[in-house]
């Protein structure tokens, strides 16, 4: 997994450098001008992206990466990596969506509802994705992705 960095304030029980790279939007905002970013994207008020490093570094010891990215972030990387493999991670279902989130009490109703704007958007845009894994039950949507990873480094 790549770390993201972001600007958003830690969460309990997050770990910088472990989930995620927390910085300030100032040196979030000039590492984007030094083009350390391969992807970043503005997300319900925080800035997220992926370091190059942190990808560069992998690849370069021959590991396979994955990064947790919202939709922007994808079609960057699809851009910047075109031969990336895309999988779409969707919730079963909006519904769904909207009681995981709840059910964290770790935003407020206003963020909830943006998010699930936000997801909307998203969802419709799932077919750009190279696959399309539903999080139903944690456990089956791991193993999918796992097939996934191991069937196209087969070349499957």
């Amino acid at each position: 997994m790549s770390v993201s960095a972001t600007t958003r304030a830690s969460r309990p029980g997050e770990i910088d450098g472990v989930h995620y790279h927390f910085i300030s939007r100032p040196a979030f905002e000039q590492a984007v001008h030094d083009g350390r970013f391969l992807e970043w994207v503005e997300y319900s008020g925080n800035l997220y992206g992926t370091l190059r490093r942190e990808v560069d570094d992998k690849l370069a010891r021959g590991l396979d990466v994955i990064l947790e990215i919202e939709l922007q972030g994808a079609r960057a990387i699809h851009a910047a990596l075109p031969e990336a493999v895309t999988i779409f991670v969707a919730p079963p279902s909006l519904a769904e969506l909207r009681a995981r989130l709840r059910g964290r009490a770790t935003e407020a109703d206003d963020t909830i509802a943006a998010r699930m704007r936000i997801a909307e958007t998203e969802l419709a845009a799932a077919s750009e994705f190279d696959f399309v894994v539903v999080n139903d039950e944690a456990e089956q949507a791991a193993t999918r992705l796992a097939t996934i990873i191991t069937d196209t480094r087969k070349g499957e």
